[in-house]
């Protein structure tokens, strides 16, 4: 004789059932104990003596008239308050200089974004001697950027062989590519040499995640390549590419190594742009407390998109229960 189930609620719990008998859906809670948070102490003690105290004392040297006759004596410089933020946005050019970072990283970004785009694409199918052309796209990253400033600036010179090829060609030469109104542009052209291969990886990489399969449904339905482009490769590799044009803007903003090789300190007033400025209001006008104000400033703005990126994506949003 078949003994009866008993489907009282308790029953049915320990049963893997419901109390009307349909099966129970577990629920998977996270463990919130017993969690080894000490394995993280090397981490976060290297956070704190990399990051948190350099951060503490460029705030509080923000807050100080710390400048080259008061930093023998650094713990005890005059107070200023926010006098310093007060000047840096008064009478330090950071208005005129902040202009000119958000421009120049908003160009470059939109300049060599459909470039490393279009290179991704080219190599993505199978092809003779595709690895060779995906090391070849390569070649403007993975240069040192000392080597690649330095390596433009002898180019760029009134008589570098960038105007030798133009009067070869028939075209104006002599052109002074380093001084006037013209550097901004060729600031803006060399940094997007240097740096477009790196969308090329982020999307190269995007690219990698879309099954062979979706590309023959849509050849299947008669789509073209612009087609497939548009609602097939970049609604897929939307994530990547998005992260990737972040990741870029902030490093164009925050450049200084390319344009002080290129133009030197003080460089042009068209190439001023905000990491130079820092550099020459610290180390050349001497006022140390007047430069970590203006970087304390550069560090707000750069967190601000980076945060506003996170949410989007809420990376910090809570596991669900399933």
């Amino acid at each position: 004789m078949t003994r009866p189930v008993d489907l009282t609620p308790r029953s049915a719990e320990l049963a893997g059932r419901s109390a009307t008998g349909a099966p129970r859906v577990s629920r998977i809670r996270p463990a919130r104990r017993g969690r080894p948070l000490w394995l993280m102490l090397p981490a976060i003690t290297l956070l704190v003596l990399v990051v948190g105290i350099p951060f503490v004392l460029a705030v509080w040297m923000s807050l100080t008239r710390l400048d080259q006759y008061s930093v023998r004596h650094w713990l005890t410089a005059p107070w200023a308050g926010l006098d310093n933020y007060r000047d840096a946005l008064l009478s330090a050019g950071l208005p005129h200089s902040l202009w000119l970072s958000l421009a120049f990283a908003v160009l470059t970004t939109v300049i060599a974004t459909p470039l490393g785009l279009l290179a991704a694409l080219s190599v993505n199918s199978r092809f003779s001697g595709r690895g060779l052309v995906r090391s070849l796209y390569l070649v403007p990253y993975v240069i040192p950027t000392f080597v690649a400033g330095t390596a433009w600036r002898i180019l760029l010179q009134p008589s570098g062989q960038l105007n030798h090829l133009l009067q070869a060609l028939g075209l104006p030469g002599g052109a002074h590519w380093l001084i006037g109104p013209v550097s901004f542009w060729t600031l803006v052209g060399v940094d997007v040499w240097a740096s477009w291969p790196f969308i090329y990886l982020m999307t190269l990489a995007g690219l990698q995640t879309i099954s062979t399969e979706t590309y023959e449904a849509a050849d299947l339905d008669g789509t073209t390549w612009w087609q497939k482009t548009v609602h097939i490769v970049l609604p897929q590799i939307r994530g990547q590419l998005s992260l990737g044009l972040l990741l870029s803007t902030l490093q164009h903003f925050n450049n200084f190594t390319l344009p002080y090789l290129l133009f030197g300190s003080p460089a042009p007033d068209p190439v001023n742009v905000l990491p130079i400025n820092i550099y020459q209001t610290s180390f050349q006008v001497f006022r140390f407390g007047l430069g970590a104000a203006m970087s304390i400033g550069a560090l707000i703005l750069t967190a601000i998109p980076a945060l506003a990126y996170l949410r989007a994506v809420r990376l910090n949003a809570q596991p669900q229960e399933v």
